[in-house]
């Protein structure tokens, strides 16, 4: 590929560095083969068409697309990747046959969607039932809880961690593979009291998901690990596969890095692609170390391709990232680099607090609207969520629409609970939550009624046909014999299965109008639900896929959305990653939240809080403002009846990345000068003065 002739027109758009990576590898008779790939992609600069164009050429040279695995983040990625790839097949089959051919990639999905299949496929190997269902974290946070009362925990006279706690600690254990002990060190030290007690209640919550033949996320990576341990079988599930690549490999935690080299202990065919600079999420147990130790696990054959071209920002916003990033220790060196030059730097601006902060986003944004910028393409980026509550107030108050983002998922509004949990039931008679969920939706029914219903339904072998004879609390009697028929007559869920989900909206309906004031508005998502399950061949894939991948909807954002036909964008900096806008601005620039507070105890977390602001930084393709307020309203406050702390300069923003940034102070509404966001121009060379004084 060193000959630009020779350089075939599907790769043509592809600088060097990215058509390295997407050819990587040669021909053999056996085939084509790669040795292990590491792309470092750097913000913004084309990680997704790189790996796009990587699966289009692996095909172009002959491998079957369906022993290609591509295991990405999220459903919506893997579509893209998929869409992109096919179009790059088809163009370039088209140019060299006058043919169309299209392709489909059968195995492409999460990590948990993926091993959902694989798991039905090996289930008896595993002594799993194949009709398993998959607990989204909400009912796995419910099963939690029936166990936690079961065994006498939540009556205890000291507090007992709370259902999502112990859910939490669960899932970050068997994700980190830490033992119990060492987990509660890492991250709930005021648990350790607790450790006889919560390992008792880990084991009946397994022990409870084995009885209802149901599995949750971290079970979905655990049986799959599992059954790679053993040497037939793992033979046998990476024999399906020649080629196995990764996307956001800087997001993985140990057991998925453990189930990548299980499937390919040598590494061949094996692409990650990622960035270690953009590794924030250890907080669900993404592991930085695994892209940081990816060519020692599979040295001395492993590579490394890095794309460090940017097509996002100008090159002073990506001066500034660059020194933020430069600052950490262990990491793969880069400079990322841009042709959008500019002479307009990022600001670091100084305010007095929070109210000033806000003055200054809200001139900023209207004045770039004013030139022809959409509120759209603009964004405010904060560490926590409630760092925003000031800016929410002044912007509703000034009636400039926005959308926050970093909340709650469609899934877990309750109404779409409710539906589900039928078809859940119907799916799996053993499924305990389900049960219990729907049982508690009639008149009178709590979760006594729920455990003697589903006492009634195991003593009759699971079969819906029995709950005819069961007599429910008085109040529901009335109501029992249609839901009785609804469950008995749900089919299979196979084939044409769609008119379940309409058979299900009638039965549902008078409960949703019973339950709730606006159920004309939750009807719309009760829509969008029975649309969704149109486009699967079955219930099973309809329920499993919703659980592991939920759709975005408005029940995303994290609260009412003020929309108009533009909105500014508010977001958490995790949030917002992966996203762009043309003008960022960033709050609470300063020790205490860069880094956080609580991150301050340990330097791995010192250096994840320095990736967070770097991925903020790098978010802005053309104005980047860092707001540092001098002091903070904090209601708690009692000293001396000032309800304020002071802030101090982020230990980030060292000498030299000040140096790449304009300093601006924007004051509050005395004073011509600061009002205009400038200081007098008077100077004080207050150093010389202390000096005098000694």
């Amino acid at each position: 590929m060193s000959d630009p002739a020779a350089v075939p027109a599907y790769l043509e758009r592809l600088n060097p560095a990215q058509r390295d990576a997407a050819t990587h590898g040669r021909r053999t008779p056996q085939g084509f083969v790669a040795d292990p790939l590491l792309v470092i992609a750097g913000a913004g600069t084309g990680k997704t068409m790189t790996l796009a164009h990587r699966v289009a050429h692996l095909v172009l040279e002959g491998v079957s697309p369906d022993r290609i695995l591509l295991l990405t983040f999220t459903r919506r990625a893997a579509l893209e990747m998929t869409r992109r790839a096919r179009r790059i097949v088809t163009g370039s089959m088209a140019e060299k046959t006058g043919k169309r051919a299209d392709i489909r990639l059968p195995w492409s999905g999460t990590f948990h969607a993926i091993s959902n299949r694989l798991l039905r496929q090996y289930a008896a190997n595993l002594g799993l039932d194949p009709a398993f269902s998959v607990l989204d974290r909400g009912d796995a946070a419910d099963l939690m809880d029936v166990v936690r009362h079961r065994l006498g925990l939540s009556g205890k006279a000291r507090r007992f961690p709370r259902k999502d706690t112990c859910l939490a600690i669960y899932s970050r254990c068997v994700n980190a593979r830490l033992d119990l002990q060492a987990g509660l060190e890492l991250a709930w030290p005021w648990c350790l009291d607790w450790h006889d007690e919560l390992r008792s209640l880990f084991r009946g919550y397994v022990e409870a998901k084995q009885q209802s033949a149901v599995l949750d996320y971290d079970d979905l990576l655990l049986y799959w690990c599992h059954l790679i341990s053993d040497p037939d079988l793992a033979a046998s599930v990476a024999g399906r596969f020649d080629h196995v690549l990764v996307d956001e490999y800087q997001d993985t935690n140990i057991l998925q890095a453990e189930i990548l080299a299980g499937m390919k202990p040598d590494g061949s065919g094996v692409t990650v692609v990622g960035d270690d600079a953009q590794s924030i999420y250890s907080f669900r147990a993404a592991e930085v170390g695994n892209i940081l130790g990816f060519p020692d696990r599979f040295s001395p054959r492993a590579r490394t391709v890095t794309l460090d071209h940017n097509y996002r920002s100008i090159q002073p916003v990506l001066d500034a990232a660059n020194e933020i990033i430069a600052g950490g220790r262990r990491q793969y060196r880069k400079r990322l680099v841009s042709d959008r030059v500019s002479d307009q730097m990022p600001r670091y601006v100084t305010v007095e607090d929070d109210e000033s902060q806000s003055d200054y986003v809200i001139d900023g944004v209207l004045a770039a609207r004013e030139a022809g910028q959409r509120l759209m393409d603009q964004a405010v980026l904060f560490r926590n969520s409630h760092h925003s509550d000031r800016l929410e107030i002044d912007l509703t108050r000034r009636n400039i629409p926005y959308v926050k983002y970093g909340g709650l998922k469609f899934l877990e509004a309750a109404h779409v609970k409710d539906l589900l949990a039928i078809l859940r039931w119907a799916e799996n008679p053993r499924d305990q939550i389900a049960a219990y969920r729907v049982t508690q939706l009639l008149p009178g029914a709590g979760p006594v009624a729920a455990q003697r219903c589903f006492e009634h339904l195991t003593m009759a072998e699971y079969r819906f046909s029995s709950l005819r004879e069961y007599r429910p609390p008085p109040a529901a009697r009335a109501e029992w014999p249609a839901l009785a028929a609804l469950l008995a007559g749900l089919g299979p869920g196979v084939g044409d299965w769609c008119p379940e989900v309409a058979e299900v909206r009638r039965w549902y309906q008078p409960l949703l109008e019973r339950k709730f004031d606006d159920w004309q508005v939750r009807e719309g998502d009760l829509d969008a639900l029975e649309q969704i399950a149109s486009s699967y061949p079955s219930r099973e894939r309809f329920l499993t896929e919703l659980s592991l991948d939920p759709p975005q909807a408005t029940g995303d954002l994290a609260g009412t959305p003020l929309l108009d036909e533009d909105f500014l964008i508010l977001s958490t900096i995790h949030s917002a990653k992966g996203q762009e806008w043309d003008s960022v601005y960033i709050l609470n620039v300063a020790d205490g939240n860069f880094p956080s507070e609580f991150a301050t105890g340990r330097e791995d977390l010192i250096e994840e809080e320095r990736r967070l602001l770097y991925v903020a930084m790098t978010r802005a393709r053309d104005d980047l403002h860092l707001i540092a307020p001098l002091r903070y309203y904090v209601p708690q406050q009692r000293r001396h009846g000032d309800r304020h702390v002071y802030g101090a300069r982020s230990r980030f923003l060292t000498e030299v990345v000040m140096s790449r940034l304009e300093k601006v102070f924007h004051g509050g509404e005395s004073g011509g000068a600061a009002k205009a966001g400038r200081p007098p121009a008077n100077k004080i060379d207050v150093g010389a003065r202390l000096r005098e004084m000694w």
